[in-house]
């Protein structure tokens, strides 16, 4: 065991970052933008379940884990907006409305909002669950924006 705790992070962190890099590469193939912003809103959907279930007592609640909920929907937000290109409006099981690609500065304004919300929720105060929910409504409120002006339901 190394007799300088920094060091011994900063080796755990790297070989973390070794196994996880090419894990979340594998998620989000760059030459399939349409898998790519699918796989992005699964880990959104996944951190979304989670945290409801901390609000509803359904799992016990965890600061940590809610800080990480706001920042992996932060980081989804940092990578979302570059993966619709013009081509990529039908296929691939796509539920991306057309306004996306019709009304850009209105997905624009939206996405910027996604991101600062998260963010801001990230570095906020979630010491407690009523301060998680008061977050989470307002990040979630995003997301119920989105899907009820730029997502068509595939049925």
């Amino acid at each position: 065991m190394s007799k300088h705790p920094l060091q011994t992070a900063l080796l755990a962190a790297a070989c973390t970052a070794a196994f996880v890099a090419p894990a979340i590469a594998q998620t989000a193939p760059a030459s399939d933008p349409i898998a790519a912003r699918q796989a992005l809103m699964e880990q959104n959907g996944k951190d979304t379940k989670t945290g409801a279930d901390m609000l509803k007592g359904a799992v016990p609640y965890d600061a940590a884990k809610a800080k990480a909920i706001f920042q992996g929907m932060n980081d989804v937000a940092a990578k979302f907006g570059g993966l619709f290109p013009k081509g990529t409006e039908t296929g691939g099981k796509t539920e991306a409305a057309p306004a996306i690609w019709t009304k850009p500065a209105d997905f624009k304004a939206a996405l910027a909002k996604f991101q600062a919300d998260t963010a801001a929720a990230a570095t906020g105060d979630l010491s407690t669950t009523a301060a998680f929910g008061t977050a989470f409504g307002k990040v979630t409120a995003n997301c119920k924006a989105c899907h009820e002006s730029l997502r068509v339901k595939k049925g």
